[in-house]
Formats: C-alpha cells, structure tokens, sequence
C-alpha cells in the first residue's frame, strides 16, 4: 500500500496556484486537532522538505506530510475536486471512521 497519494487533478491544481505565488510545487498535508469530528486536514504551499517528512511526487509536484500527520492519513489520497458546490482539495482516507459535511474534518 502507497504511504500516501497525490492525483494528477491536485498535482495540475497546486502546478497552477504555486506558479501564480511565485512558488515551489510542494503541498504539504497536516492533521490538526479540532474541527467538527475531531481532527481536521490542513493544506498550505510549502518551501521545503523538512527531514521527518515524507514526500511523494505526481506530475513534477510534492506533497509532503509530516510523521505524525503521516499516521493519522496513511493510504490516503489527495484530490482536487470542482463540482457546483465550488472546488476544493478532498482527502479519502481510509482510517478516517466518521466525517462531517465540510469533508476537512474527520474521526478515526
């Protein structure tokens, strides 16, 4: 089983948005406590890789996710997803027991 996955929709996606910032293609995953269930996902464009940090590689992008993260979302993957709702990062994860409306926040 892959630790984690990025889809070639989130990698075209953040390609685009770390362009426009004048940044590196690198998307860091974290896992906060709070939220409606209890932990909730976090996204944000990274510099770099720090050294406990497990990075993966899809189109010339990097998601990264740090080692505590890495246990919570483990088998997950990462999507990029644009209906009438609006569009958003979306993680399926397999550990996550419960989840809420909003789809960034979950239980295991």
């Amino acid at each position: 089983m892959t630790d984690i996955a990025l889809t070639p929709s989130a990698a075209s996606r953040v390609a685009t948005i770390a362009s426009k910032q004048g940044k590196p293609a690198i998307l860091r995953l974290a896992v906060e406590g709070g939220g409606c269930s209890g932990f909730q996902y976090r996204f944000g464009l990274a510099d770099t890789v720090e050294g406990d940090d497990l990075a993966v590689e899809t189109d010339g992008v990097t998601l990264v996710v740090d080692a505590v993260s890495l246990d919570l979302v483990r088998g997950a993957a990462v999507d990029y997803i644009e209906d009438l709702g609006g569009a958003a990062f979306k993680v399926t994860n397999p550990n996550a027991t419960a989840g809420c409306g909003c789809g960034s926040s979950f239980s295991i």
